[in-house]
């Protein structure tokens, strides 16, 4: 990737990991009208960075989160002490005669902080197919494709527009926003030999389908006597949920308030 698309992605991954402090923040000091300003320019900051990466950088299906979090274990080099038996020629792993396993030896074993079960040559197998998953350049979006990315991208904003015109307690911007996500999705399923983080992003998009049970106004008419039912039996007839189900029925009215938790 390029210099200018990495900051791009840093800024875009920024944006997602302030946005609901920022909403709630500017909510307690501005009010209900700084909060949904400070939703809409967080909201069409996204989606210009997002149309930029997928206009003009060719970045495919956007991922989220837009950068990978580092995973430090499988990050994390080899023990100093293997490579100085390998510069030394000695043997980092004994195989037992009878049983054929693979053991590492006494003298490459590392320290217990850097210590892994594995061998080193599952351990060397591992982080280079992790390098190969990350170093796979995006699937070529044709027309239909680059709609269905960009219907994904605009959806917030749109959803925000018919809110205004509607109303929050109107069934139209739930069904618009339903719309351009099965739209989008579907459009995207004929696309083939996308790579193993594309494919991921795809089913977590589906998943994420089941929102919409919990959005309003569905969840205010349908869902919500349906859920907490059903957490409070779970509370009451199963041992040791209750402390799991009790504080998510708590929970549950303040997360309805935050739009980024909801629809972000």
């Amino acid at each position: 990737q390029s210099l200018p698309q990495q900051k791009l992605l840093t800024w875009l991954s920024v944006l997602e990991c302030v946005e609901v402090f920022a909403e709630m923040g500017t909510a307690r000091v501005w009010g209900e009208m700084g909060r949904w300003t400070i939703i809409v320019l967080i909201q069409l900051a996204k989606a210009i960075l997002r149309l930029l990466l997928l206009l003009w950088y060719k970045a495919g299906i956007q991922m989220s989160p837009p950068i990978v979090p580092l995973n430090r274990e499988q990050q994390q080099p080899l023990h100093p002490q293997d490579t100085e038996d390998n510069s030394s020629g000695k043997d980092q792993t004994y195989v037992g005669r009878r049983s054929s396993r693979v053991v590492r030896s006494l003298q490459s074993t590392p320290s217990l902080q850097s210590r892994h079960w594995g061998s080193p040559q599952q351990r060397e197998e591992s982080q280079s197919r992790r390098a190969e998953e990350m170093n796979q350049p995006p699937t070529p979006l044709g027309l239909q494709e680059t709609i269905a990315e960009s219907l994904y991208i605009t959806r917030p904003l749109l959803h925000l527009l018919s809110l205004g015109v509607w109303g929050q307690r109107s069934w139209k911007p739930w069904l618009l926003s339903a719309v351009l996500d099965i739209s989008s999705l579907s459009l995207l399923s004929d696309l083939k030999d996308l790579n193993r983080r594309e494919r991921a992003e795809l089913r977590r998009r589906t998943v994420l389908l089941l929102y919409y049970l919990l959005r309003s106004p569905f969840y205010d008419r349908y869902s919500e006597g349906r859920i907490l039912l059903l957490l409070r039996l779970l509370a009451d007839y199963v041992p040791g949920v209750g402390f799991v189900t009790r504080p998510l029925m708590d929970y549950l009215p303040a997360w309805q308030k935050i739009y980024f938790y909801n629809w972000g």
